[in-house]
């Protein structure tokens, strides 16, 4: 193992051109710890944030971006045992994947889906860990409820309407083009609603669907209209704020409809949190991919170019997920 590495220099604060290379020492993985090398990293809505400097890091967590990754084992720290090295492995992190090698809490690695290469691992973790916790969790969702989900070919959205349709829930989505609209209703939502040119709430009632479940990356002035969309005993899952961190609930219509609002953030949970959902979603989602769900990839940049990856995600015109190839290997 070499003693040195590259990766994408912690960012002070600014737009994607402050995304650059250097190189650093090599991680030890401390007990509990595997180091993974890297072969692909996600690029996700927090990393942006971050590299903003709207959403610092842990104080415990590395300050180099990157929130999940897939790649081999490269070494293993006292006390682990479930993995060894060479093995394919994706796992959620705290920070630090933006790089040739990260460390990983072992119990926040989860095999790679059998079916699946490195790249399309790459690109579960954060989001599938987030639905899994808030839209199945806390959100309540079950089979042969209604789903409207915001913001559907996001990595949020697509992991929604995905993992969704797969439990037997009816999904509505609303997007920002024909063409995002396209891709939702080919991977089993039932109506898709171009915003610019549709209100949400009137499409849904002309199509007869009634929403147990709002999911909502955006917040903002959507969030009235998303409590009013809602069914009785509704909730409405909170995953983000990029309308705006405040909207106008009206009140009377949460205690009419003895409605639920709740919001949460990955980043804040605990390692027990997230090693229970790593658990779960080994039982419960894997299995999905191995009888042939995919997820989708928009595009995929060298590590180098993390700052076109940056401008793609801001722009808002990808559809499905953004991936770093640090090492490019496909194999499995």
């Amino acid at each position: 193992m070499p003693r040195r590495m590259r990766r994408i220099a912690p960012a002070p604060g600014g737009g994607p051109d402050t995304l650059r290379l250097e190189e650093a020492p090599v991680p030890r993985p401390e007990p509990g710890e595997i180091l993974v090398r890297v072969a692909y990293a996600g690029v996700n809505r927090p990393d942006v944030l971050q590299r903003a400097g709207r959403y610092p890091p842990p104080p415990d967590a590395s300050p180099v971006l990157g929130l999940e990754v897939a790649g081999r084992v490269e070494a293993l720290g006292p006390g682990c045992r479930r993995y060894a090295p060479g093995d394919g492995v994706c796992a959620l992190v705290a920070g630090g994947g933006y790089a040739e090698y990260c460390r990983v809490a072992e119990a926040h690695a989860l095999p790679v889906p059998e079916g699946l290469d490195l790249a399309e691992a790459a690109a579960l973790p954060e989001t599938h860990f987030t639905v899994w916790a808030m839209l199945f969790g806390q959100g309540r969702l079950r089979p042969g409820e209604t789903l409207l989900v915001h913001g559907g070919t996001s990595g949020i959205g697509l992991a929604a309407l995905d993992l969704a349709h797969a439990q037997g829930v009816g999904v509505a989505v609303s997007v920002g083009s024909e063409a995002k609209a396209r891709v939702c209703l080919a991977r089993g939502a039932r109506l898709a609603v171009v915003r610019e040119r549709e209100d949400f709430v009137a499409a849904l009632r002309a199509a007869g669907m009634i929403p147990d479940v709002v999911l909502d990356i955006g917040g903002g002035e959507a969030t009235a209209s998303n409590l009013e969309v809602l069914a009785r005993d509704g909730r409405l899952v909170q995953v983000g704020t990029l309308a705006g961190a405040y909207g106008t609930i009206p009140l009377g219509t949460v205690l009419a409809k003895r409605l639920t609002i709740v919001g949460s953030t990955m980043r804040g949970r605990t390692r027990e949190e997230k090693t229970l959902l790593a658990r779960d979603l080994e039982e419960r989602v894997w299995p999905l991919y191995a009888r042939g769900l995919r997820p989708l990839l928009a595009a995929t940049f060298p590590l180098a170019r993390a700052g076109d990856a940056h401008r793609l995600m801001e722009s808002g015109a990808h559809i499905g997920k953004i991936l770093l190839a640090v090492e490019a290997d496909p194999g499995v």
